[in-house]
């Protein structure tokens, strides 16, 4: 295998996909130990600061957990999880508090616990002793308080929550400024991720993937209707609330109004890499569509139990994406229906042209599929998801009752009575008129059969018309038999 040293036309080459894929491999295998290279490829791919925002992202220690905690657990277990965030973020922030079972205070809220952490804050678990009810405190990290494009990012998630009312989106309560850091206040939601059941149960049942779909479709949709793209739905960011069938979507800092002028800007590379759509992996435009590519690898992550693209490297994953198909989900699952597998592909399509139209056609789709999982005796799959040879059944039996006559037809020929070695001659002359009439007959026939369509509907087999146009060819066949 060929080894690369520090090259600039190397990075070039790799930039224009002029490497083969054993080159690449080993390539990418040199950027993780080469900074100089790093430094150069990013250098060429996008600005400083696109990168190093995109970085905080990627780097993220802990994603799989936001906005979640089981109130059931106990102080031991919670302070256990507030104790490995504190390594990851220091908590010096908060001021002092006189309870003893609390970690400290935050802008009129007890902080009982550390749900979870970002790569741009903390989401802190707080007792709001007015209203009786815990809150989740969505906290900018410190060392990004001096950022101004931090602040405006977390700033435009509040913004972008706020503006979508929707049972499947979570909502947003109030945003504000405590210590000189802005935070946002959100329900707390007592359950877990996504991310977090596929873990620890694996794949899901049909009617299950189904569900979270359908209601994370129907989240989109309403984020989508107010000019938003999510640009990072993933697992970790759909919650299952605890006792209810109901899905919502968080963490709203990727998304961007539709049409702001940086979606555009090339080299912009922001979210998940596992879950981008290839427009979203190359630095392109993206539009509502993106969302529906991301919304199709986290199908197939709970058909599977993992993303449709995976590599070592943040770099593999990019080029998995914008370069090879993925694997069928049918040979990693095969009791799945072929339909839903098909549903899948749709989403996944590299061509954004290729995929479904909205969110909204999906989310209905998916309820259709999803009540005929439930019901499958009473409602019908839908008829767009039919293979072809399905949709044709009811047109099968009018082709079967013909070739029984034909059938017939074909035994009567052998079976003709009479003195075939002494033909008649007065019988002959008798035979001319029928023979005239029964290619009249075949005329009028064949000019039905060019009136009918395959296509109807409502084929409709006249048996009496047909028995007359047998007895004529029947009897031409015995003409020209005898």
């Amino acid at each position: 295998m060929p080894t690369f040293t520090c090259n600039p036309e190397l990075i070039e080459d790799f930039l224009a996909d002029r490497l083969s894929e054993a080159q690449q491999i080993v390539f990418e295998q040199h950027l993780n130990t080469c900074d100089h290279c790093c430094a150069e490829l990013q250098q060429r791919t996008a600005d400083v600061t696109l990168w190093n925002d995109a970085r905080s992202y990627l780097s993220s220690t802990d994603l799989a957990v936001r906005l979640l905690s089981d109130s059931t657990a106990s102080l031991s277990e919670t302070r256990s999880v507030s104790a490995d965030a504190d390594r990851l973020l220091n908590l010096d922030f908060l001021n002092p508090t006189d309870d003893p079972r609390m970690l400290g205070r935050f802008a009129g809220y007890e902080i009982s616990g550390v749900i979870g952490c970002g790569g741009m804050g903390v989401v802190l678990k707080g007792f709001d002793a007015s209203l009786n009810r815990y809150a989740a405190i969505k906290v900018l990290a410190p060392h990004y308080a001096t950022s101004g494009a931090a602040r405006q990012r977390f700033a435009r998630e509040a913004q972008a929550a706020a503006a979508v009312v929707h049972d499947n989106v979570i909502a947003i309560h109030g945003v504000s400024e405590f210590n000189h850091l802005p935070y946002l206040i959100m329900p707390y939601v007592k359950g877990q991720s996504l991310q977090k059941r596929i873990d620890q149960h694996g794949p899901l049942s049909v009617a299950e993937i189904l569900r979270i779909a359908m209601q994370t479709a129907r989240g989109l949709a309403a984020a989508h209707d107010q000019g938003l793209v999510h640009r990072d739905i993933k697992p970790a960011n759909i919650l299952l609330p605890e006792n209810v069938e109901r899905v919502l979507i968080t963490d709203f800092g990727l998304a961007r109004a539709a049409d702001d002028a940086s979606l555009t800007r090339s080299g912009v590379i922001a979210g998940t890499p596992q879950y981008m759509s290839p427009e979203q992996a190359k630095g392109e435009g993206i539009d509502h569509r993106s969302d529906l590519f991301s919304l199709g690898s986290v199908m197939y992550t709970m058909a599977t139990g993992h993303p449709p693209f995976r590599a070592e490297t943040p770099y593999g994953i990019l080029r998995r994406i914008t370069d090879n198909a993925h694997r069928p989900v049918h040979e990693l699952r095969s009791d799945l229906p072929p339909w839903l597998c098909s549903v899948i592909d749709r989403l996944l399509s590299k061509n954004a042209s290729d995929r479904f139209r909205s969110a909204d056609e999906v989310a209905s789709l998916l309820e259709d599929c999803l009540a005929h999982v439930q019901h499958p005796s009473k409602v019908p799959l839908p008829s767009s998801l039919k293979p072809a040879r399905q949709a044709m059944r009811h047109l099968r039996w009018p082709f079967a009752v013909a070739g029984i006559l034909l059938t017939c037809a074909a035994i009567a020929l052998f079976i003709v009575p009479g003195n075939q070695n002494e033909p008649d001659s007065s019988s002959s002359v008798a035979k001319e008129p029928k023979t005239v009439e029964s290619a009249e007959q075949a005329s009028d026939t064949t000019d039905r059969q060019d009136q009918l369509s395959p296509a109807d509907d409502e084929l409709q087999w006249n048996v009496d018309t047909d028995l007359d146009d047998l007895e004529s060819t029947l009897q031409r066949l015995r003409e020209e038999t005898l």
